[in-house]
């Protein structure tokens, strides 16, 4: 796979699983000048026309040992510098072990590789899907379909522990010399 084809295959995959939540997808969009003072071309610009807020993505693929391994600290500085959010999704079995340990690190890089015409998440996708749902505040993207604990809900666990001889300490800690008055 090609870099313009892994940037398409990224692209597709967010307009995909977040059009509906009002995000168009362009591929590459000039974003003011680099960190060396070059045109910046944005691989994947996706901008929520709900929110009105937008994030750059760079996309890079490495299959094979190559100078990719050289440009992620750059683009990892080049993100940082630009003026607005953005990321690096990669993948590819490519990158040396420093440079996976550097992404894998960064709060800027989202391993991901979806299949062609995804649309859930899945374990390939995940990263990207959390860093847009950071972004854009789409809560229910880490939620899922999980139900919000409810009031009862903790009397009820404080009661089975009771009920099992299991000594609960939360009134203690929570009505102790430190608790506001």
């Amino acid at each position: 796979m090609s870099g313009a084809e892994y940037a398409n295959l990224i692209a597709a995959y967010v307009a995909r699983r977040f059009g509906a939540r009002g995000v168009k997808v362009y591929r590459e969009i000039r974003v003011g000048k680099s960190i060396i003072g070059k045109n910046r071309c944005i691989d994947v610009f996706c901008v929520c026309e709900v929110t009105n807020k937008a994030v750059a993505i760079e996309c890079k693929f490495q299959d094979s040992e190559g100078t990719v391994d050289e440009k992620i600290p750059y683009s990892l500085d080049d993100l940082a510098a630009m003026p607005m959010a953005g990321c690096i999704t990669y993948a590819g079995k490519g990158f040396s072990a420093g440079v996976l340990h550097m992404l894998r690190a960064s709060t800027r890089a989202a391993y991901c590789l979806p299949v062609a015409d995804q649309v859930d998440t899945t374990a390939d996708t995940k990263e990207l899907d959390h860093l847009l749902a950071m972004h854009f505040g789409w809560w229910d993207v880490f939620v899922g379909k999980k139900k919000p604990v409810s009031a009862t809900s903790a009397t009820t666990a404080s009661n089975a522990s009771a009920s099992a001889g299991i000594l609960d300490l939360t009134d203690t800690f929570l009505n102790g010399p430190d608790s506001p008055r």
